[in-house]
């Protein structure tokens, strides 16, 4: 649905994008992260028309954005991290401006428009003007012109920024509800939101693709051990030389006391091997249970903290 080509963006002698290239699937949720300077913010002017590229394409459903804006323009909704928003309008007098800027046919717009705002929310405060409106609900309202005549893609700048729990759960839901009909590119700062919603992330730094994957297979692919946390009922002693003498088994480290002869332990192993099953039956034969037993393998906040860490540390 979007094909990103070679991309540069000069600003005089700096190179804000150095030739940067990636796809995104229809229908995926791709999750798009960098630290501040990175580059996000352009790349994502560029993909919606706001700014033009110095090199490279970018395709829209086919279209290119320089040969065929309007067309890519059409199947854009762009929502960025502060929407500008009409604050002396009603929410539903601005989506019905948004709409006809959008070209939403006549005889659909008061439909389409109940629509978004049943989808977002919305209907209850369609009467109100926008700037007596919370910072949640003008985050919906940002949302909803995102929506307004239903792009193929929807193009998310920090759609959570300044939200309390409650609403970020809500607007989360939304967003993975919008995925089954929508193609996302999302850019944000809260990573754990991050690693919820999106199926592949595009992590750039200093206007590289440092990183292009599924969170789960970024997480396989860093380091050479996998961390477990293991609560093991059982003598402290009689576990550790246990499960020292299992094949792949790097240290173990007894970590808190749950109860009596109750530990819980971190145990590290060789990354290409499964250590579960042999820790299970080597256990069971001394009669030391397996209470609970999690992965503490990288985050997503991990990868991305390494990622960027690496790359100044080699410069310096």
């Amino acid at each position: 649905m979007v094909e990103i080509q070679n991309l540069t963006r000069n600003y005089g002698p700096i190179k804000a994008l150095k030739n940067i290239s990636f796809t995104v699937e229809r229908g995926e949720i791709l999750g798009f992260l960098g630290p501040n300077g990175a580059g996000k913010s352009t790349t994502m002017n560029i993909i919606t028309g706001y700014l033009p590229s110095s090199e490279g394409t970018v395709k829209v459903g086919g279209y290119d954005i320089l040969e065929n804006p309007k067309e890519v323009k059409r199947r854009i909704g762009y929502m960025p991290e502060h929407p500008p928003l009409y604050m002396d309008m009603t929410v539903e007098d601005f989506l019905d401006f948004v709409s006809d800027l959008k070209h939403v046919e006549k005889k659909k717009k008061k439909s389409h428009i109940a629509e978004i705002m049943e989808l977002t929310k919305l209907t209850e405060a369609r009467g109100r003007l926008i700037k007596n409106l919370s910072k949640g609900y003008r985050q919906r309202v940002g949302l909803a012109q995102a929506l307004a005549g239903n792009p193929d893609v929807l193009v998310l700048d920090e759609p959570t920024v300044g939200l309390d729990p409650r609403q970020i759960i809500e607007i989360r839901k939304l967003i993975r509800d919008l995925g089954k009909r929508h193609t996302v590119i999302l850019s944000s700062h809260i990573l754990p939101e991050v690693s919820a919603v999106c199926e592949r992330v595009v992590i750039i730094n200093k206007g590289e693709i440092a990183a292009i994957d599924t969170p789960e297979n970024l997480s396989k692919g860093f380091g050479s051990s996998s961390r477990l946390s293991v609560t093991i009922a059982g003598p402290k002693s009689s576990v550790s030389n246990c499960i020292k003498e299992i094949y792949g088994v790097k240290y173990i480290e007894p970590h808190t006391e749950k109860e009596k002869d109750v530990f819980n332990y971190i145990v590290e192993s060789d990354k290409s091997i499964d250590i579960r099953r042999p820790m299970f039956f080597a256990l069971a034969k001394i009669g030391c249970p397996i209470l609970e037993l999690k992965s503490l393998d990288l985050s997503l906040e991990d990868i991305f903290l390494q990622i960027v860490t690496d790359e100044k540390e080699v410069e310096q």
